[in-house]
Formats: structure tokens, sequence, C-alpha cells
């Protein structure tokens, strides 16, 4: 009976050996795959945050301001004789409007507006009816007021900033 009891603590100690080692190799097994596991989640987050940032990004840049609205300026009538062409004394009666680029270039116009009426008499009054009666003609003579009212006022300033000429009247007498 003395070996007998011997043999028992001894299966005894073999399964609480094997029962401390086993939760230690499932725990390491938990910590690693919960490691694994929020790397996977982490990674996949700031790839979902770069992606969708960067399309978020991507969309507000393309967004632009809405245009400015244009800006006009109307000019008093002209009254000028034309040029003869064989028929006797002709007179042109012309009201535009100017575009300009914004609201100084406006303001430069309006200071420096006897220039700028002087150029435009001079150019109209060298024209003859003939010219001005067509189509072409008055998108010809649209294009040279533009050239006539952009020339710098002064040797120093820069040309002033007319983008367009609209005619509100146009007679030719």
């Amino acid at each position: 009976m003395a070996t007998a009891p011997k043999a028992a603590p001894k299966v005894v100690q073999i399964d609480e050996a094997a029962q401390a080692s086993a939760p230690k190799k499932s725990k390491k097994k938990l910590v690693l795959l919960g490691l694994i596991a929020l790397i996977l989640l982490g990674g996949g987050g700031g790839a979902a945050w770069f992606i969708l940032g960067r399309s978020a990004a991507g969309h507000a840049a393309p967004k632009e301001e809405p245009p400015k609205p244009p800006v006009f300026l109307p000019l008093d009538q002209f009254t000028v004789n034309l040029q003869p062409d064989g028929a006797g004394d002709q007179f042109l009666q012309v009201a535009f409007t100017l575009q300009v680029a914004d609201t100084d270039q406006v303001e430069a116009i309006k200071t420096y507006l006897p220039l700028v009426r002087s150029r435009l008499l001079l150019l109209l009054s060298s024209k003859k009816a003939t010219e001005l009666s067509t189509p072409e003609g008055k998108k010809k003579l649209q294009d040279e007021i533009i050239a006539a009212v952009k020339q710098p006022v002064t040797p120093q300033s820069p040309p002033l900033g007319v983008t367009g000429v609209f005619f509100t009247s146009f007679v030719i007498q």
C-alpha cells in the first residue's frame, strides 16, 4: 500500500501541470488573435478614411465660385457726320454699352471719360455709311470700339479692361 499513495499524487501533479500550461497557451492565442484583429480593423479603417477623405476632398476642389455678374457701363449717345460716300451728308446716331472687367474699370473709364469719348468720336466720324450698314461692318465697329477704349489713358497706366460693346441704338441717316 505504500506504493499506491505515491502513484496517485504523481497523476494529480501531471494533470495540474497540464492544466497550468494549457491556459497559458490559450491566453497567448487569444491575445495574438486580438492583436491581429485590431491591426486589421485599424488598417481597414485607415484605408477607408484615406479613400473617403480623398474623394470628399476631390469633390470639394472642383466646386468653383459662381461667376461674377457682368459689369456694364452705358455711354451717352453719339451723333457724328459720316465720311462722304457720294450720296451727300450722312449722319450716324449710335448708343452703346461697354462691358468691363470690374467696377474698378468703370471708375477708370469715368475718370477719363472726356478722353474716351473723344477717341470714340474720332473713330465713328472716320466711317462711311456703306461700311456700317452690314452686320459685318457693325461687328468690325464693335471690335474697333473695344480697341479704342482699351488703349491706356496715360503712358504709365495699363490698358482698360473692356470686354464687349453692345449697341442699344444704331441709326444711319
